[in-house]
């Protein structure tokens, strides 16, 4: 086999400027929030350099999204476009604090869609993998990505919403489940009703 010829680490920075200064255009003055942010702190859209970058502008939190959108309820001002090009209403699981509201066009959607494929298939995933997604089917925005990404990496999905622990180890294991998909405290929660119902057919017998 012929040796794969990768960018060099120039090529890919160069790359990585040239969509970093795309996206940053953009947001002036389309997007109120970034263009507020970065007004305040004295940036302009114009980019020198990814270290230039790194060293002049801002971080933004999560703390800072979600008081935006409670001062302009209920999106924000964090929008790049009029609201019609928008096509998915997501949110982030609150665990921490009020869930952040999210919304993707098509092509965002696309690229996240396009990103957690890949993260899949460095993972192991592959085509004809059977995937258990021990979720309910509500709006965190988590479920929805690793999905879609799932079906197009070509694994076989499968849904386990609203249904008991018990009940997605038994579809686990019908369903001769490769991957099961989850937060890692459910993974854990799962294996503890595993070994218990193990313990009480133990038991029985």
């Amino acid at each position: 086999m012929g040796e794969t010829n990768y960018p060099s680490r120039t090529a890919i920075a160069g790359d990585q400027l040239d969509q970093l200064r795309s996206l940053v255009t953009e947001l002036f003055p389309a997007n109120k929030f970034y263009t507020s942010k970065l007004n305040a702190a004295g940036i302009t859209f114009d980019i020198a350099s990814l270290e230039d970058f790194s060293a002049r502008f801002p971080f933004t939190t999560k703390r800072e999204l979600a008081q935006d959108q409670l001062a302009n309820p209920p999106f924000g001002t964090n929008l790049t476009y009029p609201l019609d090009c928008y096509t998915r209403f997501h949110q982030t699981s609150g665990t921490s604090g009020t869930p952040l509201r999210w919304l993707d066009t098509p092509e965002s959607w696309e690229v996240m869609v396009g990103s957690w494929a890949e993260i899949l298939r460095a993972a192991g995933a592959r085509t004809g993998d059977r995937v258990y997604f021990a979720f309910s089917f509500g709006p965190f925005i988590g479920f929805w990505l690793a999905f879609e990404s799932a079906a197009k990496v070509g694994c076989l999905c499968v849904p386990g919403g609203g249904l008991s622990s018990a009940a997605r180890l038994r579809a686990i294991i019908d369903n001769q489940i490769d991957i099961v998909c989850c937060t890692p405290t459910y993974a854990q929660h799962l294996g503890e009703v595993a070994r218990d119902s193990l313990k009480q057919t133990l038991r029985a017998n």
